[in-house]
């Protein structure tokens, strides 16, 4: 049974920082690319950030880069999305997603946790 469980979320004022957190179990992580997505209210689920299953390639919507940084540890089966400099449109549900790398789609998913920034 695949699981990926966020934490991490919370409230935080505009210009701070939080550290999300995604726990994986279940599959082979270190085969798998990860991401982090957001959803906020009325608004598309959005693409913030990936890793490549090494963790030596990221890539970042427009909007978080300079200010969010993903990462991932192999040994504990753990990918993670430290956000800075936080702004009120950054407010979301946060999710973390597997994807395979024989098809290279995000097939596994979190449950989320709550970002948000007060202005």
């Amino acid at each position: 049974q695949v699981q990926l469980v966020e934490s991490g979320g919370g409230l935080v004022p505009a210009g701070g920082s939080l550290r999300l957190s995604c726990a994986v179990s279940g599959l082979p992580f270190s085969s798998y690319g990860m991401g982090w997505f957001r959803q906020a209210p009325e608004k598309e689920r959005e693409f913030v950030a990936g890793i490549n299953w090494i963790g030596d390639n990221t890539v970042y919507v427009d909007s978080v880069k300079g200010r969010f940084t993903i990462s991932r540890d192999n040994t504990k089966n753990s990918v993670y999305l430290q956000m800075n400099s936080l702004k009120a449109e950054d407010t979301a549900v946060y999710s973390c997603a597997a994807k395979s790398s024989r098809t290279s789609k995000y097939m596994y998913w979190g449950q989320g946790t709550q970002v948000t920034v007060s202005s």
